[in-house]
């Protein structure tokens, strides 16, 4: 079967996974230099160690400030149309299902991802984990926004709910924690206002520029123009120089992890650097 462009971005993607990021043991995560950032390991739970953020509140949600400003991408508004824009990674449609406007996660339909690709980008999300928890740690409402299909932003019900720090809510997975835990409580909405600066690689693939991270999360600064020190996978090798080349663009993804994670007003505006 010829492949779309769409089909063999996610086998590209999927063969770097392979390629690159071996599936990690108790043994491995302990014991391996590589698992190393800035002298703490990755998903350490050490409190002395590795500190957990600052508890914040934030205001309440506010739909007026939350709209899409003028010539932005609004890539979901709720609607059967807007949900066109979206496709499983392997090119089908996705089985991500509509529910009161928002695109909610199914368990086992895997993740969905734009249609459309991007590089450099300011990015809005709101997302809601469900107003029931259930389970704790990384069980509860468990989801992640990756940005060129493969830079995570955790989705977590952080609210109330302990686990290793540079995994909770507005976490670079594995990379770095967030500044604060700005969560609401679960059922709420909450948003994400990203601004991202791609990646950029020579012709021999190595790194020349590193990606950048600035989040905001429910109105409250968690990353201040962080450097990424390398991919975000959660099965493989967090080396500090870390990159596997690919296109300046990427699609928008969310992951299916087995939560009823819902998502909705989703614009992008698009940054040329």
């Amino acid at each position: 079967m010829k492949l779309t462009r769409i089909s063999a971005l996610a086998l590209f993607l999927c063969a770097a996974a392979s390629a690159k990021e071996p599936v990690i043991t108790k043994e491995t995560r302990d014991n391996a230099e590589y698992m190393f950032i800035d002298g703490i390991k990755v998903h350490e739970e050490d409190p002395a160690k590795q500190p957990q953020p600052e508890i914040v509140a934030p205001k309440p949600y506010d739909a007026g400030a939350t709209k899409a400003p003028e010539g932005a991408t609004v890539l979901f508004d709720g609607s059967e149309a807007t949900l066109e824009n979206w496709t499983a990674m392997n090119g089908e449609p996705t089985k991500w299902k509509l529910v009161d406007a928002a695109m909610e996660s199914v368990r086992g339909a895997g993740y969905i991802r734009t249609k459309k690709e991007f590089g450099s980008c300011r990015l809005h999300i709101e997302f809601a984990t469900p107003a029931k928890p259930e389970g704790s740690g990384q069980g509860r409402g468990n989801s992640g926004v990756f940005i060129m299909g493969q830079y995570e932003v955790q989705v977590l019900d952080s609210y109330e709910n302990t686990t290793y720090p540079d995994g909770q809510c507005g976490a670079l997975y594995g990379r770095k924690k967030p500044l604060v835990n700005a969560s609401r409580p679960p059922g709420e909405w909450q948003t994400y206002d990203i601004t991202f600066t791609h990646p950029i690689f020579d012709e021999a693939g190595k790194i020349t520029r590193k990606a950048r991270f600035t989040v905001i999360h429910n109105g409250i600064l968690i990353h201040d123009d962080v450097e990424l020190s390398g991919g975000t996978g959660w099965a493989g090798p967090h080396a500090a120089t870390e990159y596997v080349k690919h296109p300046d663009k990427g699609p928008i993804a969310f992951q299916d992890h087995g939560n009823p994670v819902r998502f909705r007003n989703i614009w992008i505006q698009e940054i040329a650097n």
